[in-house]
């Protein structure tokens, strides 16, 4: 798109080209601080780059110099800056020269239109009689874009502006390049980390702004400014009625008031009849030098004249009433405004207007009791506040509050406690004591309390506590006949029966209204269906999952539920990791934990998925630090089934890097907890990895215990991901007890078949890492069994040849099965590298050199590897970038730790890197 300063420079350059007999005259006009100077100085330095150009520029008001009256001859680039500060005498010689142009002749005039004398015409009156040889154009200068401001804001703050402060800047500033850049600059001077919108209103009014606007005001008579009073503590666009009414002038006083305001650029028409600043800053500036009892007045009025508006902007009105003095209008209004709120389904908005509202010390015990319901009832639906959850622990500590009333503030501060803050213990605490308060009072808000203790997803109490809990709950809905209760009771009910693997589990889905025309009854179906995509998709029932979260999360915007729809937001990236679509899926990870970042529990999904996701690339330091990196809650106390799963994951870790003690210790807690618990289908991450953690320590008997709980926990269960667990996990098992003994074949042989019937039972699911993973495995103890390494001697006739019906010997079924297992071999390795799973592939890659070497040589005509890198040498390269030592590494790829010292050596010389860590730029 051509800029501005490439369009006029086009226009004045080609009247400058000697020979060409044209005059051109561009008139550009902007408001305050939209760069006309700016542009004159750019088109000046253009101009001078050509020796043979003359420049003459005039400024206005100012004793530079001024143009000739007699004709010249030659090209001729007349600048003249602020016309509309020109004197009579100034305009006459510049109309004279405008009227009789010669040949050459480019001049470019620059104007405020808001403060011209005769509106449109930047010479005065009467109208220049410009000659028909004079090519005339107008353009205006336009204010920045949010896209412009953002980039401007990048480079002024060295990248560190948050999407929040440029949105805010853009607001502010009005997009008025002068102003914005005048923000960026004070905000620089501030040295924060990062800015937000905060640090954009910390900085207040710009000087320039300030005086502008402040010298417009005070040109207007005294008996007029009002009107400009009367706008800047609206701050929004008005009509000529409210603004005339707010400053309390008589109809034809606000009339001519208001001319005034327009007439000195004070105010702008923004709209049809609506009238404001052209920087909204610029309001603040105005409203700061209103004497206090003048103002309150204004916000009085202010008041009254927001009321009348249809609909009533009761957050506006609200904010007026405060601002006059409070009292029983302010907090009237603000609670229509929250209600407003929560009816349209703008929860935040209605949690920020009553926090700041409970905050004040001025609100009486009988309105903060009012107000306190409705704010606890948008916190739980919406997300996170801090403020919300002091708010309300400080008022149920209040006994005097009726008991029904402090149950209610209770059951949500304890929902706000475990969903939004991860602070279970005290949030199960405070559900206990509201399940107890309400119980015989409010028997629809102590069945929700009994419900929400019915969530086994919570670490701590066991399976059968939560089970009896959840009994209660539905004896308390079925008894009260209450729809809401009963759809809030069934949405945990899914949950509950879900996870437990019921096999009719899937029937009670059915009593969910998903018709309903009730918004709370709505966002309880919202939520069970999310809900049932959670417990769904531990399950390992993926097709099912992704169809309750297409329904869910539909639901959940339509309704207004903005927390349950981050939830499922979260369930999503991890179908996406177990399902194998990780394309991208690191960086929506990242995205969504930045999103959520206030709210640790709903970031739990996407931190696990990131941390697992760094595992397989061999990134073990990142695997750690995105567990607890700005996380506010340990992993150990994340819930149930994402602990077991990072236990799981810490445990192969450790596995990885050959610390035995380590491993076996993780496995140990972990199944402990696990057992407290009891929901036996969320042990199917753990498992595989516990037991061979607690075999490679000789304690099989331990392992084979932990196998037969496993087995008897989801022996009557529909839970098709944790019955491919427990197949793996007695793979697991049947190796590591062949390994000590020195007889292995048949044992590995066994351990081959389990691992590759455990394989197909997770590709049903499907679940390629974990496929790929049993596939590797299931080759392994083949080539163990039957490859080069063993003797022939040890094999006896084991078949037949397909070709010719002859009995094979011993020597050809090893090999059979031995290119069967490097087949197997070369087709996970691919599997690994298309998932982007590095650390795996390159040991997969080197599983497979070790039992099918490479020729030795090099073929005829191929290039010299010397100074580029190996294979070997970028494999080695890129783990070690990642952050393995060269023991892991060496464990990783079945050579020595001396081989990888080497290996690294030479990339470092042939790259040309400065040590280990510039590596880096060899990473995938």
């Amino acid at each position: 798109m051509m800029t501005t300063h490439d369009f006029i420079g086009r226009t004045v350059t080609h009247a400058l080209v000697p020979g060409v007999a044209e005059s051109v005259l561009v008139l550009v006009e902007g408001v305050a601080g939209t760069g006309k100077s700016h542009l004159l100085k750019k088109l000046n330095a253009s101009c001078e780059a050509a020796a043979a150009n003359r420049v003459l520029w005039w400024l206005c008001g100012t004793a530079e110099t001024q143009p000739q009256e007699q004709s010249q001859e030659g090209p001729l680039l007349l600048l003249v800056d602020d016309a509309h500060r020109a004197t009579e005498e100034e305009r006459q010689r510049l109309r004279r020269v405008l009227e009789r142009p010669w040949p050459g002749l480019a001049a470019v005039v620059t104007y405020r239109p808001e403060e011209l004398a005769f509106p449109a015409l930047p010479l005065g009156a009467p109208a220049v009689m410009y000659p028909p040889g004079l090519t005339v154009l107008r353009h205006r200068l336009q204010v920045w874009g949010e896209e412009r401001i953002r980039r401007v804001a990048a480079k002024t703050l060295e990248g560190r502006c948050a999407a929040d402060a440029v949105g805010r800047l853009h607001e502010r500033s009005g997009g008025v390049p002068q102003v914005v850049v005048d923000l960026l600059s004070a905000m620089k001077r501030q040295g924060e980390p990062a800015y937000t919108a905060e640090d954009v209103d910390a900085v207040g009014v710009p000087v320039r702004l300030t005086e502008l606007v402040l010298g417009r005001v005070a040109a207007m008579p005294l008996a007029h400014q009002p009107v400009a009073w009367a706008a800047a503590v609206l701050d929004e666009p008005a009509s000529q009625n409210e603004l005339v009414t707010a400053a309390g002038l008589e109809a034809t006083q606000g009339h001519d008031a208001l001319l005034a305001a327009l007439a000195t650029g004070v105010l702008v028409e923004l709209d049809a009849d609506r009238y404001g600043f052209s920087v909204p800053l610029a309001a603040l500036a105005v409203r700061t030098c209103i004497p206090g009892p003048v103002r309150r007045t204004l916000h009085e009025r202010a008041a009254e004249v927001l009321t009348r508006r249809q609909p009533p902007s009761w957050a506006a009105v609200a904010a007026h009433r405060k601002a006059a003095g409070g009292g029983r209008g302010w907090l009237r209004s603000v609670e229509k405004a929250a209600r407003a709120a929560v009816e349209a389904g703008r929860h935040q908005q209605a949690i920020v207007l009553l926090e700041q509202t409970l905050a004040s010390p001025l609100v009486p015990p009988r309105a903060r009791a009012r107000l306190a319901p409705l704010l606890a009832r948008s916190a739980v639906t919406g997300l996170r506040s801090d403020q919300t959850v002091a708010v309300l622990a400080q008022i149920v500590r209040d006994t005097t509050l009726p008991v029904a009333l402090r149950g209610e503030l209770r059951l949500d501060l304890g929902l706000m406690l475990c969903n939004q803050l991860g602070r279970f213990a005290s949030g199960w605490h405070e559900l206990e004591v509201a399940a107890a308060e309400l119980d015989g009072v409010r028997p629809d808000l102590a069945g929700r309390a009994m419900a929400a203790l019915a969530m086994p997803y919570w670490p701590g109490p066991s399976l059968e506590v939560h089970r009896q809990w959840l009994q209660k709950a539905l004896s308390v809905a079925n008894a009260s006949g209450d729809q809401t209760l009963h759809a809030a009771v069934l949405a945990n009910h899914v949950w509950f029966t879900i996870s437990c693997g019921d096999h009719h589990a899937w029937k009670l889905l059915d009593a969910l209204l998903t018709d309903s025309t009730d918004p709370a009854c709505v966002r309880h179906v919202a939520r069970g269906l999310c809900n049932a995509a959670d417990a769904a998709a531990w399950l390992g029932s993926y097709e099912r999952a992704e169809d309750f979260l297409d329904q869910g999360l539909k639901l959940s915007a339509q309704s207004g539920a903005p927390y349950t729809e981050h939830t499922a937001l979260g369930t999503q990236l991890l179908l996406k990791w177990w399902t194998g679509q990780w394309a991208g899926l690191a960086d929506q990870c990242e995205k969504f934990i930045t999103a959520t970042a206030d709210m640790p529990v709903i970031a739990f999904d996407a931190r696990v998925v990131r941390s697992l996701i760094s595992f397989t690339q061999g990134d073990w330091g990142a695997t750690l630090s995105w567990l607890s990196e700005s996380s506010e809650i340990p992993w150990q106390n994340m819930p149930t089934p994402l602990a077991a799963t990072v236990s799981g994951a810490l445990i192969r870790l450790a596995l990885a890097r050959q610390d035995l003690p380590t491993a076996a210790e993780q496995a140990r807690r972990a199944w402990a907890n696990a057992t407290v618990k009891g929901v036996w289908a969320w042990v199917a991450e753990l498992a595989p990895w516990a037991v061979e953690a607690t075999a490679r320590t000789g304690d099989t008997d331990t392992a084979q215990a932990m196998i037969r709980d496993f087995a008897l926990g989801i022996s009557e269960q529909d839970a098709p991901a944790a019955k491919a667990a427990l197949i793996w996990s007695e793979a697991v098992l049947t190796e590591v007890k062949a390994q000590g003994k020195k007889q292995q074949g048949d044992e590995l042989i066994q351990a081959a078949k389990l691992y590759r019937e455990a394989s197909i039972a997770y590709g049903t699911l499907p679940r390629p890492y974990v496929q790929a993973l049993l596939v590797e495995s299931a080759a392994r103890c083949t080539l163990e069994a039957h490859g080069p390494s063993v003797p022939t001697t040890s094999r006896g006739p084991t078949g037949m040849t397909a070709a010719s019906g002859r009995k094979t010997t011993g020597v050809e079924a090893d090999q059979a099965a031995a290119a069967r297992a490097i087949s197997e071999l070369e087709t996970c390795t691919e599997q690994f590298a298309e998932l982007g799973a590095t650390w795996d592939a390159a040991r997969a890659r080197a599983l497979l050199r070790t039992w099918q070497p490479a020729k030795r040589g090099r073929p005829p005509g191929r290039a010299s590897q010397t100074e580029r890198l190996t294979s070997r040498e970028m494999e080695v390269s890129q783990l070690a970038a990642n952050g393995l030592t060269n023991r892991e590494i060496a464990s990783t790829l079945h050579i020595s730790p001396r081989t990888v010292e080497q290996h690294i050596a030479r990339a470092i010389r042939k790259i040309g890197a400065l040590s280990r860590k510039d590596l880096q730029r060899l990473r995938p």
